[in-house]
């Protein structure tokens, strides 16, 4: 017999060292690296032990196939495996490590499928290394043309293209894949929450121990961009230009960012400016050129767009340009397939969600698709303080599992239990 909660703490384990930075405590897993690589392996070496079928579509997707969905769609769980810089453990790597316990818990309880069930391993779903977020699931649904995935380029100028010469992928390869969408009947991605609602008690205090808030049901993402914005300046010496002479790129970025604040709070969104590149970079030059990089999000599309407009109206005043380089609608998920988890899960509380995921690229493409948030104290992501608790964990291990049984065999989990 199979010891799940033993089998997703030995995983956890594997995949705590992998790409963790001794200096910040948090994780650089980015597409198409050493790291990535090291990843890639694990996930096929785990499903290869569970005699799962292991594919990869033209994006490099990784799926492990119980079943064969070409005969019949299949149930599909998992998540994702890269990270932000300096991430947290929890971010992607949760759902695809409670998509395999669940594999283990359905073998444990003798449940036997009646339909393909998948795990997959999206790649490069962060978007830190060519930035573009959700990059595998976007390429594979034609979200995200073929020619523009490879012409996309890192902070080092090395193209996706070039990153798959060096991983020994031929890039010409990579492209929408039509079939690999197909195989997929249903999607459910369980990930940790990004945020704190689960963690507050209904009179606003901490609850940690509420077993019916470990677990939640996602119903949309909010909608969500990101934007390009180039500042012109002109270079000069830091000790010799009076103040009154200078035209300070950076200036104009303080500009900037005061703007995203300001029309952020006043229309109710969050906007960030979390990444600029400076030219020349010098600590004694006055900046000729930034480059910023500005995510908007927020509950409705027309204030998401409100506020980008005023940003922009910002920079084109200080003469800079703005040009869109993403952009998400609202992606609310299938209503029958969260109103079916909900009668799988009925005392799991219903939250919408900031945070792009490819539950969302495909949910906006037309698979059904639903999510799952497991509890997290602190309320961060993106950062290692990241957390979840390891009872959490396997509940949201319990949880999926519940939900997998319903879809693929049409029978109450605890029914089966009590046959048992």
């Amino acid at each position: 017999m199979i010891d799940v909660t033993t089998s997703f703490d030995r995983m956890w384990a594997d995949l705590e060292p992998v790409g963790r930075q001794a200096a910040t405590n948090g994780y650089r897993r980015y597409a198409w690296t050493r790291t990535d690589h090291d990843l890639r392996e694990w996930f096929a070496a785990e499903c290869t032990a569970r005699g799962l079928d292991l594919v990869e579509d033209r994006a490099g997707n990784q799926w492990g196939w119980w079943g064969d969905p070409d005969t019949t769609p299949g149930v599909v769980v998992g998540s994702h495996l890269d990270s932000v810089p300096d991430g947290g453990a929890f971010d992607g790597p949760l759902g695809v490590v409670s998509a395999l316990a669940t594999v283990d818990a359905l073998r444990e309880a003798g449940v036997e499928p009646d339909m393909p069930l998948g795990v997959v391993n999206f790649v490069d779903e962060e978007g830190a290394r060519f930035g573009i977020a959700c990059a595998g699931s976007r390429i594979i649904t034609g979200a995200l043309d073929a020619d523009r995935a490879r012409s996309l380029t890192d902070a080092d100028g090395v193209s996706m293209a070039d990153a798959w010469r060096r991983a020994g992928r031929d890039p010409e390869t990579l492209g929408r894949d039509d079939d690999a969408v197909r195989r997929i009947g249903r999607f459910v991605e369980l990930h940790v929450e990004q945020g704190k609602a689960l963690a507050l008690a209904r009179d606003g205090g901490d609850d940690l121990t509420d077993p019916s808030r470990a677990v939640a049901l996602g119903t949309d993402i909010w909608p969500h961009g990101r934007w390009r914005i180039d500042i012109p300046g002109e270079a000069n010496h830091a000790g010799t230009t009076r103040i009154e002479d200078r035209r300070d790129a950076m200036v104009g970025l303080a500009d900037v960012i005061q703007a995203a604040r300001s029309y952020a709070v006043g229309l109710g969104c969050v906007a960030t400016v979390g990444k600029v590149a400076v030219v020349p970079g010098g600590v004694n030059a006055i900046a000729s050129h930034v480059t910023a990089w500005l995510d908007a999000r927020g509950q409705s599309e027309e204030a998401v767009h409100a506020v980008v407009d005023g940003v922009s109206s910002e920079a084109a005043r200080l003469g800079a340009t703005t040009s869109e380089e993403s952009w998400t609608p609202t992606t609310t998920f299938d209503t029958r397939l969260v109103e079916r988890l909900h009668g799988i899960l009925p005392d799991a509380p219903l939250l919408g969600t900031g945070a792009g995921h490819d539950a969302g690229v495909l949910a906006t493409h037309g698979v059904p698709s639903a999510m799952l948030f497991v509890r997290n104290p602190t309320g961060v992501s993106h950062s290692p303080d990241e957390f979840a608790s390891t009872e959490d964990c396997h509940h949201g291990v319990t949880a999926l599992t519940a939900v997998v049984t319903e879809l693929c065999t049409g029978k109450d989990p605890e029914s089966m239990s009590e046959a048992r």
